[in-house]
């Protein structure tokens, strides 16, 4: 696949490089000649000096044949025009915009730009370790009705298998994050202290899901 990049900051010039090195072409796009630099020797793919939102500039970097674009640049205004004109005027459809403030964020999200919010994220996350209950979300579909939620879990689950979680809960067990790994777990999982679960489960049925979390396993469950 071709990918166009713009922003070549620590994020563009490391996601340019990762991607690469997974077989892909890659084109990045910077209004400062001197960022280019970021990608090394190594980096095969091509440098396109101009603003990541003029069209004239995104058909230099290959839009027209690119099956996904990144915004990752420095700015939310640029970030977030960049990604509706890839999407609106060449018809991108992978598309994806960093956003650091996160309330313009979910803004974007609702028009179907997945977003990326850094701080929002570091925030959240530091919450979450400091102030465990209920459902954290991290992921809501474009329509809402389905979402990924990290759940606080009682102690009561402590040596008790994933698949016996999902099937007393309803949920689907995304993945665990294990000291500080994040590991796909399979139907013989058995979940251990310390453990954060995270989970894909319907928007309407978070209050049912974080009660049955909170209350353990059935009397009698295998």
């Amino acid at each position: 696949m071709h990918i166009v990049i713009m922003g070549c900051g620590r994020v563009g010039a490391a996601l340019a490089q990762t991607l690469e090195q997974q077989g892909h072409t890659v084109a990045v796009v910077d209004q400062d000649p001197t960022a280019f630099r970021r990608l090394g020797s190594g980096f095969g793919g091509r440098r396109v000096t101009g603003v990541g939102f003029d069209q004239d500039t995104l058909r230099e970097a290959g839009i027209e044949d690119a099956g996904a674009f990144a915004a990752v640049s420095s700015g939310d205004n640029s970030n977030i025009i960049a990604a509706r004109v890839a999407r609106e005027m060449f018809g991108i459809e992978n598309v994806a915009a960093r956003i650091y403030d996160p309330r313009r964020a979910e803004v974007y999200q609702r028009l179907g730009i997945p977003t990326v919010a850094t701080v929002r994220w570091t925030a959240d996350q530091m919450l979450r370790r400091l102030l465990p209950s209920g459902a954290e979300p991290l992921w809501r579909d474009p329509s809402g009705g389905v979402q990924l939620a990290e759940v606080h879990t009682t102690p009561a689950w402590i040596g008790h298998k994933v698949s016996r979680l999902q099937e007393e809960t309803g949920v689907r067990v995304a993945f665990l994050t294990r000291l500080g790994e994040a590991i796909l777990p399979t139907s013989q999982t058995v979940l251990q202290e310390g453990d954060l679960v995270h989970v894909m489960m319907r928007t309407d049925e978070i209050a049912k899901v974080e009660e049955a979390f909170a209350e353990g396993p059935e009397e009698g469950g295998h």
